[in-house]
Order: structure tokens, then sequence, then C-alpha cells
């Protein structure tokens, strides 16, 4: 089972991202189906000439090619622009957080139960112990409690960033002199590792990102 896993997606922490991928494997479906329908159609023309001649000036046929495509494509956008809107509106959260991107480190702030100003580097290779991931830890991790929604607000103070999450099926881009927003809504609590996924100047590849997810009473210890 080990080889097929590495082919799916990261099984994900948050409802949004089981959506997401709930979606990638809808399209994938139709994309295949889509595929095999032409691929048999062209088939059969090619063998049995007498078919395309007998659906010449064919009002069914005329529909069914019109119908189908659209009810796929509504198939697909539809739940499309509702997984854009619930990921990218801007909802109000039970705690807020800022991101700020810089080169090449991410900083946090916080203000709704302890104020806080946090910098977060990433840990030397020779500086790391056993059991930590080589280029993923940093000195100061973000703290964030679990099934609670926190919303991030996330910009930069340079140039462009992107503060990635796989494991949440989050990327939202720190742009200079913009606040892009992303609600985060972790059911269960963990540990989850990104990096910045803008080519954002020399050391782009030692952004990375660390994210805890804990019960309240260890938060707000």
């Amino acid at each position: 089972m080990y080889p097929y896993s590495f082919m799916q997606l990261t099984d994900s922490n948050t409802f949004f991202g089981n959506e997401i991928v709930l979606f990638h494997d809808y399209s994938l479906a139709s994309l295949v189906l889509i595929l095999t329908a032409v691929m048999s159609m062209a088939y059969i023309m090619k063998k049995k000439k007498y078919v395309t001649l007998a659906y010449q000036g064919s009002n069914m046929l005329e529909f069914l090619w019109t119908f189908f495509p659209v009810f796929i494509l509504m198939s697909l956008g539809v739940p499309s622009l509702f997984l854009m809107y619930m990921m990218e509106g801007s909802f109000k959260g039970d705690l807020t957080f800022k991101v700020v991107g810089h080169q090449w480190y991410w900083s946090y702030e916080g203000g709704d139960f302890n104020d806080f100003n946090m910098i977060s580097y990433q840990v030397g290779q020779y500086k790391i112990t056993p059991g930590q991931f080589r280029l993923l830890e940093v000195d100061n991790s973000l703290v964030l409690p679990y099934s609670t929604n926190v919303r991030m607000m996330i910009t930069s103070v340079d140039v462009i960033h992107s503060w990635t999450l796989p494991s949440l099926k989050m990327k939202v881009d720190a742009v200079p002199g913009r606040l892009n927003t992303m609600n985060i809504f972790s059911f269960k609590p963990g540990s989850f590792y990104g990096q910045c996924s803008e080519i954002c100047g020399l050391y782009h590849s030692f952004m990375p990102i660390h994210v805890e997810f804990v019960n309240w009473e260890t938060f707000l210890n």
C-alpha cells in the first residue's frame, strides 16, 4: 500500500482541505470519463463508418453533445466557486493573527489575549536534533488552538512571499501593501510544516513554516 499512497494527496487536517481533496477527485474522474468517451467514439467511428452516416442530421445527437458538456462544466464550476468563496472570504474569526513575510524569515503578531510579536527563523542544519526535520524546523513555531476558527492576515514588507501549509491545503500570497486573509480551522491537534512557495530571492528555500495546534489550556499558558 505504501507505493500507491505517495501518488495521492496528503491527508488534510481541516474541513476545507477535505472538500478540496473531494473536488480534486471528482474533477479527475470527470476528465477520465470524458477521455474514455471521446476515445471510444473515435474508435467506433473508425471501425464502423456506417455509424457516422446513420447519425447525420440527428437532433438528439445535437442535444446530447450540448447538454453533457454544459452539465459537466456546471458540476465543476459551482463547487469550485463555493470553495473559493469559503476559503478566501473575509470572515470574523475567534482569533486573529498577522503573518508578515521578510527576506528571509517570517514574523507573527497577535493581540486577542496576550500581545506578542514573534520572529521565526530556520534552525540551522548543524543545530537540529534527532527527530527534527532538516530545512523545516524553526526556532519559534506558531502555536494555535484547535477546534477554533482562526483568521490569518498575511502581508509582506519587501517582495512577494507565499505562506503555504500543504497538509492544511493552504497557500496565501504575502504581497507588499496588500492584506490577504485566510481562515484556519483544525479539528484535531497536530504539528504541521510548510515553506515559502514564491521565488522571493537568494534564500527562498530557507523560509520554513511550523504551526502547532494545541488545546486551549496549553495555548493560554
